[in-house]
């Protein structure tokens, strides 16, 4: 089991609106298949100020490969995405093997 996590930069002050934009590419991305409750945002308590984490589970890298394709493909996700970046600064994605 893998966890994905897609980690965000916002634009200050831009918290909200990316909250509410991330849920609805979560509902978008769980009509494109991916399972419900494998996906969760995170939002900073410390640390860098106006940081959202999108995090998802998976049960390889493969799969993780596979849902992906399938998402960046979907239309609907495509058009949703277009909104991602009046909100985002910049980000970066880490992987982890769920140990234990």
């Amino acid at each position: 089991m893998i966890v994905v996590r897609n980690v965000f930069k916002l634009k200050f002050g831009h918290a909200r609106e990316a909250i509410d934009l991330w849920k609805q590419g979560i509902a978008i991305a769980q009509g494109a298949g991916f399972e419900k409750g494998s996906m969760r945002l995170l939002t900073d308590l410390v640390g860098p100020f106006y940081t959202l984490v999108m995090e998802s589970t998976h049960e390889s890298l493969g799969d993780y490969e596979q849902s992906a394709k399938k998402l960046m493909a979907n239309k609907e996700w495509k058009a949703w995405y277009a909104a991602v970046p009046s909100v985002t600064e910049g980000g970066y994605r880490e992987v982890f093997v769920i140990a234990e």
